[in-house]
């Protein structure tokens, strides 16, 4: 997963997440923690003349990050393309860098 930092105010981060389906993924946030989870699921067929064999199989994979006090965490945004989960975060309005103008 990538952290980049787009301002002084959002950050985002990447997570891959090959062969994972929207509905399969869970975002939550407790306490100082957002956690993803999600489910991929396998499939693997093998047809012979003798037989057939046919093995579901799903793996889970959970990643945590904490979250510093100043992150808004009504405004966590996220989007699911191509395998690949974005995370948008926002600072608290009120720690957001602010510049004074000199009077």
């Amino acid at each position: 997963s990538n952290l980049a930092k787009h301002s002084n105010d959002t950050f985002s981060i990447e997570i891959d997440l090959p062969g994972v389906k929207k509905e399969d993924i869970e975002l939550k946030v407790e306490d100082d923690y957002l956690t993803v989870s999600a489910v991929r699921r396998f499939k693997n067929e093998v047809k012979e003349e003798d037989y057939y064999l046919c093995e579901s199989n799903f793996g889970v994979i959970s990643r945590s990050f904490v979250l510093s006090d100043n992150i808004d965490r009504d405004k966590i945004k996220a989007k699911f393309e191509d395998g690949r989960l974005y995370l948008t975060l926002e600072k608290i309005e009120s720690k957001k860098t602010k510049n004074i103008s000199i009077k």
